[in-house]
């Protein structure tokens, strides 16, 4: 069909979970309970590493930083869920839908870098115990988070140019409860081939990389720590890696199962239900993760737990 004959369309239309017709309120609960404790959770981990001098150490430092992404991450698609299953769903302007995807992309390739300043900051403190005030000075830390968020802004910004310049002129059904690429891409009229390229060309090596990276990280550490004399040493290090280790797994392995893996069904309810993992599993998992895995944040938290108490 001629481009000209068609009508540009100004809204999308989201289904969220409309299929969902006599769970819509059981739904919205569930949904709205796990959106306070992901906001709560993490919340405390930024309060905690804040008010508490035995957690001023790099390492809580960035996981600071990977709370407040999680926070703006869950507060950038959770609201609109919400409201979509009450709504059994919803229309969302174009341009809306597009900053917000974007926005949700910061956070994310946010995440994915400061899950590499953790695993860098881990590598120091076992491998190079003796360096690691003199490298992880908060010079660098501020660097590596100033880093993080300026790249996932820059990136995203880039993404966003790509896809505001697609033009939609037909169907303005997304199968989804947010704004995701691959569904957009699939409802535009113009050449989407730019896009779908820029978008391969962030997400692979945004989900890939890292994860290489890491991996190739935590051999030199787990060599390291084998060679540790004291059993306590390799106890207490091995419990802070295999904490930042199980939320890599939980964050590469959901967003690479949506992402990378499953790019031929992301106008189906499977890629959709499957996005569920990593916008509720791991903003809630990760803080809970290593609140109760972690020894000094359990300490914190205990201690404040008294002095409320005593009050």
């Amino acid at each position: 069909m001629n481009k000209k004959n068609q009508t540009s369309i100004t809204e999308f239309l989201l289904l969220g979970f409309g299929d969902l017709h006599d769970l819509k309120i059981l739904l919205f609960v569930l949904l709205l309970v796990i959106y306070i404790m992901a906001l709560t959770a993490n919340s405390l981990v930024i309060i905690f590493v804040i008010v508490s001098k035995n957690l001023h150490s790099p390492m809580y430092v960035f996981l600071s930083q990977l709370s407040l992404s999680e926070i703006l991450f869950t507060s950038n698609i959770q609201p609109i869920m919400l409201w979509l299953t009450l709504a059994g769903g919803g229309k969302i302007p174009i341009t809306r839908c597009l900053l917000n995807f974007c926005l949700i992309a910061v956070c994310g390739i946010t995440q994915c870098l400061l899950l590499i300043s953790l695993s860098f900051d881990r590598y120091v403190a076992i491998c190079k115990p003796l360096q690691y005030i003199l490298i992880m000075t908060s010079r660098l830390q501020l660097q590596i988070v100033s880093i993080c968020w300026s790249m996932g802004f820059m990136l995203s910004f880039v993404l966003y140019i790509f896809l505001y310049r697609l033009e939609f002129c037909g169907p303005n059904v997304i199968n989804h409860f947010y704004c995701d690429v691959p569904p957009v891409l699939e409802l535009s009229c113009s050449d989407i081939s730019s896009a779908k390229l820029v978008t391969s060309m962030l997400s692979v090596p945004l989900v890939f990389c890292p994860f290489v990276f890491i991996v190739a990280t935590y051999i030199f550490i787990f060599h390291t720590i084998l060679k540790m004399s004291s059993s306590i040493r390799r106890q207490k290090a091995f419990s802070t890696c295999s904490s930042h280790l199980i939320v890599v797994c939980l964050y590469f392995g959901s967003l690479g199962t949506v992402y990378i893996f499953s790019p031929k069904i992301s106008s189906s309810n499977t890629n959709k239900y499957l996005s569920l993992i990593y916008i509720f599993l791991t903003p809630l998992f990760n803080p809970l993760i290593y609140s109760l895995r972690n020894q000094d944040i359990r300490g914190a938290i205990i201690k404040y737990v008294h002095i409320l108490g005593s009050c």
